[in-house]
């Protein structure tokens, strides 16, 4: 079995596939994708396939967390949706094959832009990659939970309640210092909690272009990937995710769009991007968005903190990235008050 995150036991994985994936022909050849902090993710290349294995880390973790039987579940639910997702294969639950939980599903080619610049593409492919991403999260907002057997993906009652406590519990439990902002806009968040407006959707949770692949010459999605996150909740933080996306630095690191002419590349005003989805789903605005914007700035800073956490604990998928990237909680908790206070 395979002691770390960072490599695989090839010939384990490939006799419990000959076993169970019907179709299966090796031998595969095995490597790591390096984006991605939470659960290790592997190209499985055969002579007539491609899979991809994503697993849950070895290892202490959070309770609820790396939950790849929920990303199993709710991708093979939206299989033929109008929500492009890969077709999943097979979930393995028995942790004495490679050593933790893992599944299987079909590898999409495509392209992947990690950032909204989208360098070396027009202005007018760029709108149009955004758009895109725009028509797909109010698709996601729009899907029958119940017809397609995710009714009780998530439980009742006020998503935001439930998200800001199961949050703050998980980001004091790899607290590693005491950030004041941070303190501050958790009591904020449940002070200045919208009224539950009805609105129960399903929700990606982690929803940014870098989590998405497009056709290799087009703008349509291919796939929406990585939805450990995702839940029955309100739709409005999935909006709110993308605009917290984008009012970061632009560049790898960041992969906002502060500083970028927007104009001149193509992309649209946060308020042009609201709007959008606003009419795709019939919706008449949207009051006190500052308050969904924080929590998601929020909730970031929780989820980095964690990575922070294991990255200290030897248990990060990329442990340099993780430790780099817990240098961002302080500023992502100052970005969610300010977005808060401004309403």
């Amino acid at each position: 079995m395979s002691a770390d995150t960072q490599t695989l036991d090839e010939a384990a994985v490939s006799r419990y596939l000959s076993e169970n994936l019907e179709g299966f022909e090796g031998p595969i050849e095995v490597t790591k994708f390096q984006t991605g902090q939470s659960n290790p993710t592997f190209m499985l290349k055969t002579p007539a396939h491609s899979y991809v294995l994503r697993r849950k880390p070895p290892g202490v973790l959070l309770k609820s967390a790396h939950a790849v039987d929920r990303e199993f579940r709710v991708q093979k639910a939206l299989e033929g949706s109008d929500v492009p997702v890969s077709k999943m294969h097979l979930l393995c639950e028995d942790d004495s094959v490679i050593g933790s939980m893992f599944y299987i599903m079909d590898h999409v080619p495509g392209r992947n832009f990690n950032e909204p610049a989208m360098e070396g593409v027009s202005p007018e492919h760029r709108a149009g990659v955004i758009d895109e991403m725009g028509r797909v999260l109010a698709a996601m907002h729009d899907v029958d939970i119940a017809s397609v057997g995710l009714e009780n993906y998530g439980p009742e009652g006020n998503y935001f309640e439930r998200q800001v406590g199961r949050w703050s519990k998980q980001y004091r439990a790899s607290e590693t210092q005491t950030i004041p902002a941070m303190d501050e806009l958790m009591i904020g968040l449940v002070e200045r909690r919208p009224k539950d407006d009805g609105q129960r959707t399903l929700v990606h949770g982690d929803y940014r272009l870098d989590n998405m692949i497009f056709d290799a010459t087009g703008t349509q999605c291919r796939a929406v990937l990585d939805w450990e996150l995702s839940t029955i909740g309100h739709p409005f933080a999935d909006l709110a995710g993308v605009i917290m996306q984008w009012q970061l630095p632009a560049g790898t690191e960041g992969r906002g769009m502060g500083g970028l002419d927007r104009k001149a590349l193509g992309l649209p005003t946060d308020q042009a991007f609201v709007d959008a989805y606003c009419t795709r789903r019939g919706l008449n605005g949207i009051d006190d968005f500052g308050y969904y914007l924080g929590f998601c700035f929020f909730r970031m800073a929780g989820i980095i903190q964690g990575v922070l956490k294991r990255g200290l604990d030897g248990n990060a998928s990329n442990p340099e990235r993780a430790l780099k990237l817990g240098e961002f909680v302080p500023v992502f908790a100052q970005h969610g008050l300010d977005a808060l206070k401004r309403g």
